[in-house]
Order: C-alpha cells, then structure tokens, then sequence
C-alpha cells in the first residue's frame, strides 16, 4: 500500500475528531468511564485488527487508551492507518468516552 503524503494525511486527519499526526503515526486518545471499559474497548479492537492484518500500537493507563497507527512496512501512513482510525472511532461511539 502506498505511503499518503503529509500533506494528504493532514487533510483527511480533518474528518477524524481527535485524532493528530504525530511523526510517522496518527495518533489519538480515547477516555473511558472506568478501566473496564477501556481493556473491552481494546478487546473489542483486537478482533477487527486481526482480521484487518493492521494493528496499532496500544498504551492502556488506567480509563485512557492512545492508539498510534502507521503502516511499518511501507515506512509511515497509509490508508490501512485511517481504515483502523475509523473503526476504533465507530467502536468507541458505542461505549461511553469522549
């Protein structure tokens, strides 16, 4: 899959809510009520990513999740990365964060 050029990926992080270029990655925060909300977000994320064969980087602390994407073999982000963006988006629609 081809590498989106940063001015590409800037554009389309601009209908991702929250989410934000951070070197080679988008990244973005998710708050959860509790902890148990935030490791059955991550599970929940786990089975969509296997299935997609794309997974990001994942920091659990406590109720707040930063997921981090980027497509390692091919050097940065591509659109696997948004796909995977607008999955965890719609996962966390459905679960109480902001």
């Amino acid at each position: 899959m081809a590498k989106l050029e940063t001015a590409e990926v800037t554009r389309r992080l601009g209908d991702l809510k929250g989410w934000e270029l951070r070197g080679d990655a988008i990244v973005r925060q998710f708050v959860f009520a509790g902890f148990p909300d935030a490791i059955a977000f991550v599970a929940r994320l786990a089975f969509d990513a296997e299935a997609a064969d794309h997974h990001p980087d994942i920091q659990i602390s406590y109720k707040r999740v930063t997921l981090s994407y980027s497509t390692h073999s091919d050097g940065g982000i591509t659109e696997k990365d948004f796909a995977g963006a607008r999955k965890a988006d719609a996962l966390a629609a459905g679960m109480i964060s902001r």
